[in-house]
């Protein structure tokens, strides 16, 4: 059964760990191999918003719901994350910085189940392709929010 509050007492430990951000990842990967569980406890997606499970200096969990069609701009973090999909499609499309701007290097998709890491110096911009909401637990390595 996920419980946010598991959840979260596991990724500060994980914070512990040699590489933070490997053991994090492990983390929701286990939590998002079982979508229904988190549906149970979070429910089912209505709106789209974003809803904090977590946040202090050194971390930040958020449930992240994209609405359909949406679309965020190419952006950056400046701090580690894990993306852990259990609802939905989120289409990464990937950049890194050249003289003259911005140049595409690549796209992901992810699919429920999916939990993929993503570096500080990762920019990325996401679209939901989907005529629904797509949930997402996201996991920060620090303030996500300063």
């Amino acid at each position: 059964m996920f419980e946010s509050d598991r959840l979260i007492e596991d990724c500060r430990q994980g914070l512990r760990e040699q590489s933070p951000h490997a053991a994090v990842r492990e983390i929701v990967a286990r939590a998002v191999s079982e979508p229904g569980q988190i549906l149970k406890s979070l429910g089912e997606p209505k709106l789209s918003g974003i809803q904090t499970l977590y946040h202090s200096e050194t971390m930040t969990i958020l449930n992240v719901l994209w609405g359909p069609g949406m679309t965020l701009y190419p952006h950056e973090h400046r701090m580690w994350a894990v993306i852990g999909i259990y609802s939905g499609r989120e289409d990464n499309s990937f950049y890194h910085r050249s003289e003259t701007g911005l140049i595409a290097h690549g796209v992901k998709t992810l699919n429920p189940k999916e939990a993929v890491p993503l570096g500080e110096a990762v920019i990325h911009a996401v679209t939901n392709p989907l005529d629904q909401i797509t949930a997402a637990i996201h996991v920060y390595g620090g303030d996500f929010f300063n």
